[in-house]
């Protein structure tokens, strides 16, 4: 049934997403999940088919369209595939507000063809190994050096990071103006003393490539600066609440695909002679999911359209995120227990969506992050 914040165009979208998805990414997940990474030729494929810049202007090769509704679906259904290997999210989601928004005419030109056809890969490196949420207390350093910033540090926990072809740096320009001395760098493959680490080994979500990232008195260009100088705090809270209504969605998109397959495994699945959804307990339990995932998606899709129409604010964002995300652990966990044995399995897809689903709570800002901005939101 088709959601009233969706038209025809976004349902027509949806249908075109699935058949790409069964077509360029299922057939080759499972290898990806074994490597570690997935192939860029499903970049390229994600860039013919239109999956990648939607909202970007079409005299740069992108979609033309601002409506991240579209990127709603894009989401909702690699969610509902349980497909976390091409980061697509970061690229669109996350880095295009930042390349759209910031980036100056001759930046689009040289980066914006190919971020659309998916020859270039982004990233962004926020996180340091002693600097999670906390974004003032990152350390590594951009200084100023003729017409060049001298970048030194390292990042970690970089989703894209392996294959990233240009990633936004979060960096320090002035060490004594506090947040007023953050910028953002667009380093690109190739520079001199940029260097990846270990692709890192999760729990989860195998085929995203997640990588370190070491900097070595790399020489960054003034033109690859991105935004003003010393505004990249600033910048950053301005875009942080996109990202946070991405992975609200995806979360959510991905609760509700473990609700269905958990529903249908508790009307087949039989115990002392009767399906062990016929159990109190049991349809107690699947009754509380239902009621929870019903209210969270009615406020879902209210904070998408708030969003669409530019007037989501940051404590909205915030509960969404980890209403969402939380909800989503609570849901597949409970419904991994409702498939017994068969849940701990990981051929079994609520099994895999378990370990997938575990880091929502923590990336894109911590619950206690999320919780602590709503509150100062109310003043307290």
């Amino acid at each position: 049934m088709r959601r009233e914040i969706f038209t025809d165009e976004h349902e027509a979208f949806r249908d075109m997403v699935r058949s790409f998805i069964a077509k360029e990414i299922k057939p080759f997940h499972e290898q990806w999940e074994k490597d570690g990474v997935v192939s860029r030729d499903v970049w390229l494929a994600a860039g013919r088919q239109g999956l990648l810049g939607i909202d970007i202007a079409d005299e740069y090769g992108g979609g033309g369209d601002p409506d991240y509704r579209y990127y709603v679906v894009l989401n909702e259904e690699l969610a509902r595939a349980g497909i976390h290997g091409p980061g697509f999210a970061v690229h669109n989601d996350i880095n295009g507000a930042y390349l759209g928004r910031l980036a100056t005419d001759e930046q689009k030109r040289r980066w914006l063809p190919g971020y659309c056809s998916g020859e270039i890969i982004t990233a962004i490196a926020m996180t340091e190994p002693a600097a999670g949420s906390d974004l003032q207390g990152i350390r590594t350093t951009a200084v100023r050096d003729g017409g060049d910033y001298v970048l030194n540090g390292q990042k970690t926990f970089i989703s894209n990071g392996i294959l990233s072809d240009l990633v936004i740096v979060v960096a320090r320009t002035d060490p004594d103006a506090g947040h007023q001395g953050i910028s953002l760098l667009v380093v690109e493959r190739g520079m001199k003393g940029f260097e990846r680490g270990r692709n890192l080994d999760k729990i989860g979500m195998h085929a995203q490539d997640t990588a370190e990232l070491y900097f070595e008195d790399v020489r960054v260009p003034r033109e690859n600066l991105l935004g003003e100088e010393g505004q990249g705090f600033v910048h950053l809270m301005q875009n942080l609440p996109r990202e946070r209504v991405s992975i609200g969605v995806t979360a959510l998109a991905g609760a509700e695909k473990a609700f269905e397959q958990t529903l249908e495994y508790c009307k087949s699945r039989e115990a002392f002679g009767r399906p062990i959804g016929r159990f109190q307990h049991n349809r107690f339990t699947l009754a509380e999911m239902k009621t929870e995932l019903t209210v969270a998606r009615a406020f879902t899709d209210r904070c998408i359209t708030e969003h669409v129409a530019d007037r989501l604010g940051t404590d909205e964002a915030s509960m969404l995120k980890w209403w969402n995300t939380e909800l989503c652990n609570r849901v597949i966990d409970r419904c991994l227990q409702l498939h017994g044995g068969y849940g701990y399995m990981t051929e079994y897809p609520i099994a895999k969506a378990y370990l997938d689903s575990r880091i929502q709570t923590i990336f894109g800002g911590t619950t206690e992050i999320m919780k602590e901005i709503i509150g100062r939101g109310l003043g307290v």
